[in-house]
């Protein structure tokens, strides 16, 4: 009886989908997505039925999601006794809805194009899953977080997103998957062998390829690390503490600088727990501890009864200059979805602690920080985990990201965001500074490498020169038409292999 359980196609999908999301962030280990995806592959393509496969592909999901996303409950457990009850339903619910996008793509094209030999059944199933992957980034309001192409970031294969981008790498993973799942079907254990040593290969020996080194010239930039732990950011007693640490992290002295001041201060999202309007004597304290320096920080806003989570350009006398409204929020954690009958149920965001529910800015735009600076794209947060935002505006010199990961724990969830930062930097050619709450604030390069770093639950600075850039890459002038012609490919494949099959019923 335990024997016969243990077979079941469904648990059986479910730890090779568990399997495969060792392969990003924290975890790192490349080889479990192909091997992950490969072993789920092989059991849908061994499913009588097209619902026999859906479901398979569903418990795939969902174990794919559990471990991947299990981050999702830690803004519940910020204040548990309020919100904790909430955790499970996150976890399961999340995972549950993102599975589907697994199991009805798998669905569709079992059901609808029949394929019949092996090689035709893996083929389709690669599809399904690319092409559910793909919806899944758009789809509603989106959510491309732990994409199986993520896999790659940790390696110096992230570079191939400058040519592919986060899809066409996960497809480069689903057909060696589908290849491992086709050898082992017709037992070619040389082929397994061969294709697994393959990708350790490249996982371990892909040459790096340096960006360029700074200038000398080039610009003294200073991020600040507070380490405002979440549950105590927000009280109003702890308001002047945090205060002063920002204060005193920004007049710091600059190592190794020959007495020279940073020529810009990078703050996190939300570093002033006041209204942006409510701030002028922390702007002016912060404008003179700075010696002259530009400043961009997190507040919250209002106009009129509008609340948004913004970022505010403030010159040399503290005045603000400019601002960023975020304008892609995060559902339920933002903003509340009918807000006028969340409103009147007292409901709110999580991440508004003020009891409002934020508003969607403008749009993307540009800070510009004068000629020695350049042009700079912010991002708040959330909206870093999609790579379009920055094609609707001009080409900015460099990248700036804020955020608040206090919410997302000290385990998995911040650092999938700053591999999502690395991806950013390497599919757009494009240096990226991020700065954190508590961890990981970091310096990255146009190649996608971390060239400095404030761990989790670390307070200080980095005093760091502006990498230079990359000239425009592949993807940043094309987006994921290369990703299409891969997908089209291998459908073109798949088609003429179905229409062998359907001749020859005998070929696999």
């Amino acid at each position: 009886m335990i024997m016969t359980r243990l077979r079941d196609p469904r648990l059986l999908a479910f730890c090779a989908g568990f399997g495969a999301a060792l392969g990003i962030a924290p975890f790192n280990i490349l080889i479990a997505t192909p091997l992950g995806l490969g072993a789920l592959i092989y059991l849908l393509a061994q499913s009588p039925t097209s619902k026999a496969a859906a479901v398979s592909a569903f418990w795939g999901g969902l174990g794919y999601f559990i471990l991947a996303l299990h981050w999702i409950v830690e803004p519940f457990m910020v204040y548990a006794a309020q919100e904790g009850w909430m955790a499970p339903f996150a976890i399961l619910g999340l995972s549950g809805g993102l599975a589907l996008f697994f199991a009805l793509p798998v669905w569709a094209i079992c059901a609808l194009a029949r394929p019949q030999g092996r090689a035709a059944r893996i083929m389709a199933i690669v599809l399904a899953l690319s092409f559910g992957e793909y919806l899944r980034a758009y789809i509603l309001t989106g959510f491309p977080w732990a994409m199986f192409g993520h896999a790659m970031i940790g390696t110096n294969l992230r570079i191939l997103a400058g040519v592919i981008g986060a899809h066409g790498m996960g497809l480069l993973l689903l057909s060696a998957a589908g290849l491992l799942a086709h050898f082992t079907m017709n037992g070619a254990w040389r082929f397994v062998g061969g294709l697994l040593g393959g990708i350790v290969a490249l996982w371990v020996f892909m040459p790096v390829f340096p960006a360029p080194q700074a200038a000398p010239d080039a610009p003294l930039i200073r991020i600040i690390q507070p380490n405002a732990a979440q549950d105590l950011k927000w009280r109003p007693e702890m308001k002047p503490f945090f205060q002063d640490r920002i204060l005193d992290l920004t007049a710091l002295p600059v190592r190794e600088a020959g007495g020279a001041r940073p020529d810009l201060m990078l703050y996190p999202e939300t570093v002033l727990t006041s209204l942006l309007e409510n701030t002028e004597t922390i702007r002016q304290d912060l404008a003179s501890a700075a010696g002259g320096g530009l400043l961009i920080l997190g507040a919250q806003r209002l106009e009129g009864e509008v609340a948004y989570n913004s970022l505010a350009l403030v010159d040399q006398t503290g005045a603000v200059t400019a601002t960023y409204d975020k304008h892609h929020l995060v559902p339920f954690g933002e903003y509340m979805p009918l807000q006028s009958l969340a409103r009147e149920m007292g409901l709110h965001g999580l991440a508004n602690r003020m009891g409002l529910s934020f508003s969607r800015g403008s749009g993307p735009q540009v800070f510009d920080l004068g000629a020695d600076i350049g042009t700079v794209f912010p991002m708040v947060c959330y909206e870093a985990i999609f790579p379009h935002y920055i094609t609707d505006v001009p080409r900015p010199d460099w990248m700036f990201h804020a955020t608040n990961d206090a919410w997302f724990g000290q385990f998995s969830g911040p650092y999938q965001h700053l591999a999502l930062l690395q991806l950013r930097a390497a599919e757009q050619g494009l240096p990226v500074l991020r700065a954190a709450n508590t961890g990981v604030s970091a310096v990255i390069d146009a190649r996608g490498e971390i060239v400095s770093a404030l761990g989790m639950g670390e307070m200080g600075v980095i005093d760091a020169t502006l990498p230079p850039s990359l000239p425009p890459t592949l993807y940043a002038r094309f987006g994921d038409v290369a990703y299409g012609v891969m997908l089209l490919g291998l459908l073109g494949a798949f088609l003429r292999k179905r229409r062998v099959d359907m001749v020859d019923p005998t070929r696999t």
